[in-house]
């Protein structure tokens, strides 16, 4: 079995050893005889996988016991609706568009209230982080929404947007716990799992306790109420169990790797090695500005859209797949996220040299 570098946005890589003891486990988790895709999801076994993911995770965060911790269905693209309907209280939520994700969330809140879109990176292709010093914030705004890393653009947050007192509202599917987070800053916190944490399937959202009401829309569906995922404790319905049980095993990992301090350390030694060599190279170049790059997420071209098929096709074959870039922009994209090793990044970077020096 050869494994290859797997640099696709999502679903990602994931640790190796995290899928080897999964694999160690399939047929019999821990002496019940059974698999964890066989299970109950109110037995016991169940009971300590789910408690013990969502522990791990408050204590990687370090979230405040004012927050609830939610494991939840319907990827992150079903929160942009989840959002607006248990947020919005006054009818009002302002939106900063920095790529697709937020724009979709933007267009799908529309549906529910006023929203503003109160700053865009839309008109140079979402290729940097607009000013959020000074916003438009409107004074009813029940909150501020951002998608805090980009994965199709990558683009990134280095400073939180100034809400004036407004609640902030963050999509973090592709950068969580790549880096230190200060939780209290946001009320809502959510990722879709599958770019950074565990299998497609499964969506997290770390609530502040205040946010989770009653008063809701009228409108709103049951199982999309914040209220009654909380009360039921992420088990009102079956809830996507192996995929908890991936993500529950990929925070212990984290743990074990250092934490999040530790991650944003590894992360910023993988992500200098490829911008260091996209920033000297005469053929690959970058397509962020470089105060707002991501960590996670690394789009770069060559201007030549049949040299860049050519790489692609190349690269493939040399065990560095899914570099092609998301269909609405093109080029290439490297997403580098925690399960990367430094030593995927180095090789990527020798065969991009390679590939310059006989392409030139």
């Amino acid at each position: 079995m050869a494994r290859v570098f797997n640099f696709s946005a999502g679903p990602s890589m994931l640790p190796e050893s995290v899928l080897r003891e999964a694999a160690e486990e399939m047929l019999d988790y821990r002496g019940t005889g059974m698999s964890v895709m066989e299970m109950s999801h109110r037995s016991k076994a169940f009971d300590t996988i789910i408690k013990e993911a969502e522990q791990d995770l408050r204590d990687i965060m370090e979230i405040p016991d004012n927050y609830k911790v939610l494991f939840l269905q319907g990827g992150a693209s079903q929160q942009f609706a989840a959002i607006p309907m248990n947020l919005m209280k006054n009818g009002v939520a302002d939106y900063i568009i920095t790529g697709q994700w937020a724009k979709k969330a933007y267009e799908e809140a529309k549906k529910y209230g006023k929203v503003n879109a109160v700053a865009s990176s839309a008109d140079k292709t979402f290729s940097y982080i607009p000013d959020c010093s000074d916003l438009p914030i409107d004074e009813d705004a029940d909150y501020v929404y951002i998608c805090h890393n980009n994965t199709i653009y990558g683009t990134t947050y280095h400073k939180l947007p100034n809400t004036k007192g407004k609640i902030l509202v963050a999509d973090m599917s592709s950068d969580i716990l790549s880096q230190p987070v200060n939780v209290s800053d946001y009320g809502v916190i959510y990722f879709g799992v599958q770019k950074n944490v565990g299998p497609a399937g499964v969506v997290v959202a770390i609530i502040r306790e205040d946010l989770i009401r009653d008063d809701v829309m009228p409108f709103t569906p049951t199982m999309l109420k914040y209220k009654t995922q909380a009360d039921a404790d992420s088990l009102y319905n079956t809830p996507p169990c192996y995929g908890i049980y991936i993500c529950g095993k990929v925070f212990k990992w984290v743990k074990e790797m250092g934490g999040l301090a530790a991650m944003k350390e590894h992360n910023e030694k993988k992500a200098a090695i490829l911008y260091n060599f996209l920033d000297s190279s005469k053929m690959f170049k970058g397509t962020v500005v470089k105060e707002d790059r991501s960590l996670m997420n690394v789009p770069f071209v060559t201007g030549d859209e049949e040299l860049d098929a050519k790489f692609v096709k190349a690269a493939t074959e040399a065990g560095f797949v899914n570099l092609k870039g998301h269909r609405t922009v093109g080029g290439m994209r490297a997403s580098i996220y925690n399960a990367m090793p430094i030593e995927g990044v180095e090789k990527l970077v020798e065969f991009m040299k390679d590939f310059e020096e006989k392409n030139s």
